[in-house]
């Protein structure tokens, strides 16, 4: 087996000592590593410029390793680069020479893989940026982070005949409250773009698990996933990806953007469902064997 543990400007990747399972965990939203240009360029301050981040998620599962299990963290923060969107999410409201045509959601609300906007539809800029400078950062953080990701699939789909990724995501605790007719209030939000990026089995496993740990969960809605949903999830070749979100209010405190003191009780209940997520897709490699 390969060991792909690597540290990169774009990404860090943690190997365990012995892959156990099928299961990779990323968090492609929790980088906090802000460029000196890029404070220098951007009208927000530095507390202001972080709102966007799913923050310290990244903490929250920096255990997985130990359960035997690859772990992928973005480096670059969301404000910087979007790793969850298309290279073709380019946002001409923002980005120089980008013709204007039918736009996604995510683009119009200024949310595209350069990003216009941080939370509350702040604007990060203070005009538009040359195309070469999106193209940059799409060549030295975006591309190399997808390999990374690509890497570690391929291994675990190898390994035990199918892969499943759980990408880690975190919500505001607003947009927890406004889902919809959701009652009570759901504090995780499975997303498998309604059943065609994962098997059934499997996010009823994921949810099953949230729910013996006490949190209220719900899927689909506010929130069924983005591009790593829909570009990696092929349940049919085996290849299965999960989008999980988690209410921040559980862990930290969102004005301040600071740790809470309920945290470790917190991580260690998401480590318990984690644990037993890594070892369920370990089984699936003995399962595939008989």
């Amino acid at each position: 087996m390969e060991n792909l543990t690597a540290s990169h400007p774009a990404y860090t990747i943690t190997d365990p000592k012995t892959l156990m399972s099928s299961v990779v965990v990323a968090s492609p939203h929790s980088g906090r590593q802000y460029d000196s240009d890029f404070l220098n360029d951007t009208i927000l301050d530095d507390h202001a410029i972080r709102s966007s981040e799913d923050a310290y998620v990244d903490l929250l599962i920096d255990y997985v390793p130990d359960l035997g299990a690859p772990l992928l963290t973005a480096n670059a923060p969301r404000a910087f680069l979007d790793l969850n969107r298309s290279q073709q999410e380019l946002d001409p409201a923002l980005i120089k020479g980008v013709r204007r045509q039918s736009q996604n959601p995510r683009i119009a609300s200024g949310l595209g893989i350069i990003p216009r906007v941080v939370a509350n539809g702040r604007s990060i800029y203070r005009g538009k940026l040359p195309r070469a400078e999106a193209n940059r950062r799409i060549s030295l953080y975006w591309e190399p982070y997808h390999a990374a990701l690509n890497n570690l699939l391929d291994r675990a789909h190898g390994e035990f005949g199918r892969s499943i990724l759980l990408d880690m995501h975190s919500m505001p605790h607003e947009a927890a409250m406004q889902s919809g007719t959701l009652r009570p209030i759901p504090q995780i939000v499975i997303g498998d773009r309604f059943g065609a990026s994962a098997d059934k089995i499997i996010v009823d496993k994921i949810e099953a698990l949230f729910v013996a740990q006490g949190f209220r969960v719900a899927r689909n809605a506010p929130f069924a996933g983005a591009f790593m949903t829909q570009n990696y999830g092929r349940p049919y070749l085996g290849h299965h990806v999960v989008q999980i979100e988690i209410d921040r209010s559980l862990y930290l405190n969102e004005e301040a953007i600071s740790l809470s003191k309920e945290y470790e009780a917190v991580k260690q209940r998401l480590k318990a469902v984690l644990s037993d997520l890594i070892a369920f897709g370990s089984e699936e490699r003995a399962m595939a064997a008989e």
